[in-house]
């Protein structure tokens, strides 16, 4: 039994002439808008509130920004605008660290107490501590 794989998935089919569904939704909200403008207000200064409404709902239906719908670029202006902002400070190391005196750390003698009967546990003990005397420590 064989099927068949769809292609072109992401393109959206053409339902209303060369309009998509969001397209035409787009357009039509546009008109509808720019049509109560038009009834409710005289013609001079309903052209000032059209012009905007058109622009911006053109540029919903058919401009794209970096190939991605307009409408995400608002979604995530008014996500910007709205939601609290977390800015995080990170403490940086001063660059001078302090130096210890390597003289007084060779000078010492490293007492190391017998722990145990076995020598290699003394050793790797004896290991461990010369190591974070010295700053090496992992």
């Amino acid at each position: 039994m064989r099927f068949e794989v769809p292609q072109f998935i992401e393109i959206e089919d053409k339902i209303f002439g060369p309009f998509t569904l969001k397209q035409f939704i787009y357009l039509a909200g546009t008109a509808g808008i720019a049509f109560l403008f038009y009834t409710l207000m005289p013609l001079f200064l309903a052209i000032i509130f059209i012009a905007p409404i058109a622009v911006f709902g053109l540029a919903l239906a058919f401009y794209k920004h970096n190939n991605r719908p307009f409408i995400l670029l608002v979604e995530s202006w008014f996500n910007y605008t709205l939601k609290g902002k977390l800015y995080i400070w990170k403490k940086r190391k001063k660059e001078v660290e302090e130096q210890v005196d390597e003289a007084l750390i060779t000078q010492s003698p490293l007492y190391v107490p017998k722990l145990s009967d076995s020598k290699l546990k003394d050793l790797s003990w004896s290991l461990d501590v010369e190591e974070r005397q010295r700053g090496n420590v992992l």
